[in-house]
């Protein structure tokens, strides 16, 4: 058992509290599941998904770091269950405390901007974590094994880590960037098979589908299509970025690749916790809009 209780400063981005709040659901019933502490940092701004710096890095840095200090007020980790969130503002962190030794200047520029607005300043005290590593690292895969209720025996899940869990930052403590295993370790954990394929640490097309939408879901067609020829019941992700390029725009990918696909996209916190028990209905199965029927009757429900 854990000695004690972990408690993490809770950043849940803006995609999981409105298009994707089946992930916002899924990961309080988790966390709740295991025992963990979530203090939501309801002031907190969007990280800007990288959109920031295209205008102004100082802007992209001074957001997020009054994002950081929400959480170093707290003497916590920043956790988020959003790949973006975790790229831009791990990055961030990383980016304003090698600043501290290398340019104090700009550390102060930063914090002249927060004071300004009367929020407290970045400090550099404290990391960003997804909760894919907070569980991995933190928790223990041994610890979750053993609170699995319901094996997910037979299911075969092809993980899709997205671009900015495993490379926006300099430094990635936790896993091979180019050879991820923290997911198919976790799926083996609650019992599911993972499946390997070509695409599981590609670009799902998000970040083309304003400006370049065809191009964006030849992209996400082409990542279903590699898990779905790999033996795939579903594909598995830490983004909910990611989650809508490849469940919400679903039916228009398969219209743009002229081939009909079918394959049910879960957020990892849902997968996980059906292993432990929790309903279907709680995790929010039933907001997808490619159906997760299929999923759930291979596992028996």
């Amino acid at each position: 058992m854990l000695s004690q209780t972990l408690k993490y400063a809770y950043f849940p981005g803006c995609v999981a509290q409105g298009a994707c709040r089946e992930l916002y659901q899924s990961t309080q019933a988790l966390t709740q599941a295991l025992g963990i502490e979530l203090v939501e940092l309801k002031k907190a701004a969007c990280c800007g998904s990288g959109t920031f710096k295209e205008d102004s890095t100082l802007l992209e840095d001074t957001v997020n770091a009054r994002n950081i200090a929400l959480a170093e007020e707290l003497n916590l980790p920043l956790l988020t269950h959003c790949s973006t969130c975790q790229g831009v503002i791990g990055h961030v962190n990383e980016h304003l405390k090698e600043c501290k030794t290398s340019d104090p200047a700009y550390i102060q520029q930063v914090n002249g901007l927060l004071e300004k607005e009367g929020c407290s300043p970045y400090r550099g005290s404290t990391d960003v974590k997804h909760l894919l590593y907070a569980l991995v690292t933190d928790y223990g895969l041994e610890e979750i094994t053993k609170r699995v209720t319901r094996k997910l025996t037979g299911l075969k899940c092809a993980a899709f880590y997205g671009c900015y869990l495993l490379r926006a930052q300099k430094s990635m403590p936790y896993d091979d960037p180019f050879k991820p295993e923290a997911m198919e370790n976790m799926f083996r954990a609650v019992g599911a098979t993972p499946i390997y394929y070509r695409g599981r640490t590609q670009c799902c097309g998000w970040p083309l589908s304003s400006y370049a939408t065809t191009q964006s879901f030849k992209m996400a067609g082409m990542h279903i299509q590699d898990a779905l020829t790999s033996g795939a019941d579903c594909i598995v992700t830490p983004c909910p970025l990611c989650h809508l390029n490849l469940d919400s725009r679903q039916p228009e990918v398969e219209k743009v690749i002229e081939q009909k696909l079918g394959l049910p996209v879960l957020h990892l916190p849902q997968l996980i916790a059906l292993a432990l028990g929790v309903s279907p209905k709680e995790l929010g199965l039933d907001r997808h809009v490619v159906s997760t029927k299929p999923v759930l009757e291979k596992l028996g429900f």
